[in-house]
C-alpha cells in the first residue's frame, strides 16, 4: 500500500517499517533531555538511520500523561533545526510530531514529510489545511481526553470497536477538508487514554483494523503498560517488553512501528515478519 507524503510514496505494507523517535524535550517519560540540544537530537537521529530506522520522527513536546502544552515559539525553536540539519545532511523521510498548524507549517518546510498529529486533526482548526496545501502524510491518532489528564479514568465498551469508529470518522474528516486518503495513516493510540488492559487488547485485536484500509502505526515503545505487565519497570527496563509488543504488532499487521530502540526493534521486527510472514531477509 502507498502512502503518499509530498514527493515521497513510501510503500507501507510489504515489510514493517521502522520509525525511530527524536525527542528533542527536556520532559519525555523515556528519554526527556537525552537530546534536547539540535546538536544531540541531529547526531542521535543520525545515529538512528544508521541503525536501520526506515523513518524518523521528531518532536519537541512531551505527550506523556499529565503533561503541559509548550508554547508554538519554543516548539519551533526546538524541531525545525534539527529537521533542516537531518534532511540536509541525510536525506531522511522526517515526521513532525506536533498538534500545532504552525509547527507542522514550518517543519515542512525545512523538510518534514509527515505530520504525526496525536489530536488527529481536532488540536488546532488550521491543521488540515496545512496537510492538504502542503501534501504531507499525515498520521491520525486516537487518544482519549487529553495528555495531561487522559489516563485519570479511560473507560470503553469495546474499545477496538469504538477506536476504529474514531479513525474512520477522523480519516472521512481529513478527505472532506482536502487531503488525499493515500496520505493517511491511523495510529490506535497505544498508551494514550488508555488502562493496561485497553492497551493489551488492542495488540491483541490488531488486524481488526485492517478493515480501516489503510496502514497502521503502532507505537508501544517502552510505555507504561509493558512497566506494569513486568512488576513496575521504569522506561530503561522495557527493552524485552517492548520487543514482545513489537513482534505481535507486526504479527497483526502494523505497516510501521515508532520504537527508541532502533538497533534492537530492526532485528526483531525482521524475525517477526520471517515467522508471521513467511518474509526472511535475503531468503
Amino acid at each position: 500500500m502507498i502512502w503518499k507524503a509530498r514527493h515521497r510514496e513510501i510503500e507501507a505494507g510489504r515489510r514493517t517499517l521502522v520509525m525511530g523517535i527524536v525527542n528533542v524535550t527536556p520532559d519525555s517519560f523515556s528519554d526527556g533531555g537525552a537530546f534536547l540540544g539540535a546538536d544531540a537530537a541531529v547526531a542521535h537521529g543520525t545515529a538512528l538511520l544508521a541503525a536501520g530506522a526506515d523513518l524518523l520522527d521528531i518532536g519537541g513536546e512531551s505527550s506523556r500523561p499529565g503533561s503541559d502544552p509548550v508554547p508554538v515559539e519554543e516548539e519551533l525553536r526546538r524541531v525545525v533545526p534539527v529537521i533542516d540539519r537531518l534532511v540536509k545532511a541525510t536525506g531522511a523521510v522526517v515526521s513532525v510530531d506536533t498538534t500545532k498548524a504552525r509547527v507542522a507549517a514550518e517543519a515542512i518546510a525545512a523538510g518534514a514529510v509527515i505530520v504525526n498529529d496525536i489530536s488527529a486533526l481536532r488540536g488546532d482548526p488550521r491543521m488540515a489545511d496545512v496537510v492538504a496545501h502542503t501534501k504531507a502524510g499525515i498520521v491520525l491518532m486516537h487518544m482519549q481526553g487529553e495528555p495531561k489528564t487522559m489516563q485519570a479514568a479511560p473507560k470503553y465498551g469495546d474499545v477496538v470497536a469504538e477506536i476504529a469508529a474514531f479513525l474512520r470518522e477522523r480519516g472521512e474528516a481529513a478527505v472532506a477538508a482536502g487531503i488525499s486518503m493515500e496520505a493517511v495513516v491511523y495510529d490506535p493510540g497505544i498508551g494514550f487514554g488508555k488502562t493496561v488492559d485497553h492497551n493489551l487488547e488492542i495488540l491483541r485485536r490488531l488486524s481488526e483494523f485492517a478493515a480501516l484500509g489503510r496502514p497502521l502505526l503502532v507505537g508501544p515503545s517502552r510505555k507504561a503498560f509493558i512497566g506494569k505487565v513486568l512488576g513496575d519497570l521504569p522506561a530503561a527496563e522495557r527493552l524485552e517488553g517492548t520487543a514482545a509488543a513489537v513482534a505481535l504488532a507486526v504479527a497483526g499487521g502494523a505497516a510501521i512501528v515508532r520504537v527508541h530502540d532502533v538497533a534492537v526493534m530492526a532485528r526483531v521486527v525482521l524475525v517477526a515478519e520471517a515467522i508471521s510472514k513467511g518474509r526472511r531477509a535475503g531468503g
